[in-house]
């Protein structure tokens, strides 16, 4: 199976709930220190791309820690899900044998979270909650839900690779050792000057071909803002056992039915459609959301229409609930936003190393891994 032409590939079955902190803090830190580089034959950018889309994978487990420092307030958190995910260090394991034996497990000090799929089977487990999904999926699908962050080297590989264009300078830099495998690197750099994105940097197994480590630097930053890489991996197929989930005693257990939700409604695994990254290659595209892009490539700033009904100051969460507290953080986080104005309006800006938010005073809210110029000149439109 090609590791790139199909999108489920270590990406599958990571709903939004399932993305929670995992170990972090010191557990994982050193652990993408740099190794002398390994000597290996040359091979060009061009070549690398190829290896990339050719590759093969039949099975692999390993472990994998995800680092982010974006410059994020503390109350990112209270959007729960992927939103753990920004901020700090975070370690998973995955196992896959196949499109329909996967498997992704998320620990904490305080308990663990996963999801498995065996064939038409798939299971979701919070050990902290002490409760368990069970969902049956349609037949002939091979569909899985996308997290709205990467999880794997492949998985933020893919996305990247996806806004490759005449946008994109594609280079090669060191070899490198990751997970104690050699290594090629492919160098991803915008042309744009607008992009607060700097370089992508994919490590490429020199045998395998497939990505081990996977780094974004912000402009002017010499340490990856974001950066996710096996620290462990092994190519054999997984023992068919890490697939079969039997409840624990006192299990709550739920029965669901139909596909896995996607976090990108009526996503194409495998054309990319409904990804981030191929939204960017479709200038002004929109969906039933309302939500469009503007823009191609690296400096693609998404828009989208508020709901005054839904946010803090429409007062639709009861007093006391834990909504309405969370609301009340939330206005209070958007009062602190510094204003902004100019003949596109007037709102509040968020800029953090990799992307700026511009939230309008009529409703508005642009977003982008672009300068907070970028932003302006797509509200003015």
């Amino acid at each position: 199976m090609s590791v790139l032409k199909n999108r489920s590939t270590l990406r599958w079955l990571v709903p939004l709930a399932a993305a929670v902190t995992v170990v972090g803090g010191g557990a994982a830190i050193g652990t993408f220190a740099a190794n002398a580089e390994p000597a290996l034959p040359p091979r060009s950018a061009a070549q690398l791309l190829v290896d990339l889309q050719t590759a093969r994978l039949d099975g692999l487990s390993g472990t994998v820690v995800q680092r982010a420092d974006l410059g994020l307030p503390s109350l990112v958190g209270l959007a729960g899900g992927d939103a753990a995910l920004l901020t700090g260090t975070h370690t998973l394991r995955v196992w896959y044998s196949g499109l329909d034996r996967q498997r992704v497990a998320l620990l904490d000090t305080l308990g663990e979270r996963d999801v498995i799929r065996s064939g038409r089977d798939v299971w979701t487990w919070d050990s902290k909650a002490n409760t368990a999904t069970h969902r049956t999926l349609p037949e002939s699908t091979d569909r899985a839900a996308e997290s709205t962050l990467p999880v794997t080297p492949q998985e933020a590989a893919e996305r990247a690779l996806a806004a490759v264009d005449p946008s994109t300078l594609v280079t090669t830099g060191r070899s490198a050792t990751v997970a104690g495998r050699d290594a090629y690197e492919l160098v991803l750099t915008p042309r744009d000057e607008a992009s607060l994105v700097h370089q992508v940097r994919i490590a490429i197994d020199a045998t395998e071909h497939v990505p081990l480590r996977f780094e974004v630097l912000a402009d002017g930053a010499d340490q990856p803002a974001f950066e996710v890489a096996f620290t462990q991996v092994d190519y054999r197929r997984p023992d068919a056992d890490q697939f079969t989930f039997n409840p624990p005693p006192g299990v709550k257990v739920t029965e669901a039915t139909g596909d896995l939700p996607a976090s990108k409604a009526g996503a194409d695994p495998k054309s990319g459609t409904g990804s981030k990254a191929g939204a960017a290659q479709r200038p002004d595209a929109g969906d039933d959301a309302g939500l469009r892009t503007v823009g191609t490539g690296w400096t693609t700033v998404l828009v989208a229409r508020t709901d005054a009904a839904r946010t803090p100051a429409g007062g639709t969460a009861k007093p006391g609930s834990d909504d309405a507290a969370d609301a009340a953080q939330a206005l209070e986080l958007l009062n602190g936003l510094p204003k902004v104005s100019g003949d596109w309006g007037s709102g509040r800006l968020f800029t953090g190393k990799l992307f700026s938010v511009l939230i309008t005073d009529d409703g508005r809210v642009l977003a982008g891994a672009v300068t907070p110029e970028r932003l302006y000149q797509a509200a003015r439109g």
